[in-house]
């Protein structure tokens, strides 16, 4: 039985998300597999890094899924490529060894998260980015993000309400790099909770646009309250860059 990890690239607009939804066909992870089960005529279930939300894109998901097919790698990202819709692709397969998970062997994950920050929207950046108008100071967002990077439970920073599981994560770097317009925000950590970056960024923005104090973020952090943090932004501007993963 091999075991096949693949690098994967999305356009997430018109999906319902990364996760098989029942025999929805409006999902990445639905629409994968059932390529991989016509190509290795076999039925097929892939294990993503982790879910991501209607409209969240993504540069490099990993996955992987176990087949007795002998065909070659090349040919396997080929026929993927040639049959899965052109907002879905496979840019790399390889051979791993049979323990590797692609959820539970990630040790961390880049996020990136994008701001049309004018008084005009974008037509071009729509799907890729949200429409914020209010002017920004970008010294006190640079403090917010120092504040949030390290060590922290993140569960007031998340959609989550009580789990028994851990929510405290370590994020290791918050930056900001403004391009004309358009605001790049990457986010890079040992794991994030449900919806923790868009409610990260919407905090991040209300601070930047003096809506909330920076104090803010300390308070979040000692009561762990969601309704103490900022607003969740919309997904479309957030992308999955990498998931790292230990030698």
């Amino acid at each position: 039985m091999r075991n096949i990890k693949l690098t994967i690239e999305y356009e997430g607009t018109r999906y319902s998300g990364w996760q098989r939804l029942g025999d929805s066909d409006k999902t990445i992870q639905g629409k994968i597999e059932n390529i991989l089960t016509q190509m290795t005529r076999s039925k097929i279930e892939i294990i993503g890094s982790g879910r991501t939300d209607a409209g969240t894109h993504a540069r490099g998901q990993i996955a992987n899924f176990k087949t007795d097919s002998k065909m070659d790698l090349s040919e396997m990202i080929e026929f993927l490529n040639r049959y899965l819709p052109q907002d879905i692709v496979v840019k790399k397969a390889e051979e791993v060894p049979e323990r590797f998970h692609a959820r539970y062997n990630a040790k961390g994950k880049k996020y990136s998260y994008y701001i049309w920050n004018d008084l005009i929207p974008s037509a071009f950046e729509r799907n890729y980015s949200f429409h914020y108008s209010e002017k920004l100071d970008f010294e006190l967002m640079n403090k917010a993000c120092r504040k949030l990077t390290g060590t922290h439970d993140f569960i007031g920073f998340s959609s989550l309400k009580k789990t028994k599981k851990s929510t405290t994560r370590t994020i290791n770097e918050i930056s900001i790099q403004k391009e004309g317009n358009l605001i790049h925000f990457t986010f890079v950590g040992d794991g994030f909770l449900h919806k923790m970056i868009r409610i990260l960024m919407g905090t991040l923005l209300e601070i930047g646009s003096g809506t909330m104090k920076l104090e803010a973020i300390d308070e979040v952090f000692e009561r762990k309250v969601r309704s103490d943090a900022g607003m969740t932004v919309p997904a479309q501007g957030l992308f999955l860059d990498e998931v790292y993963y230990r030698d």
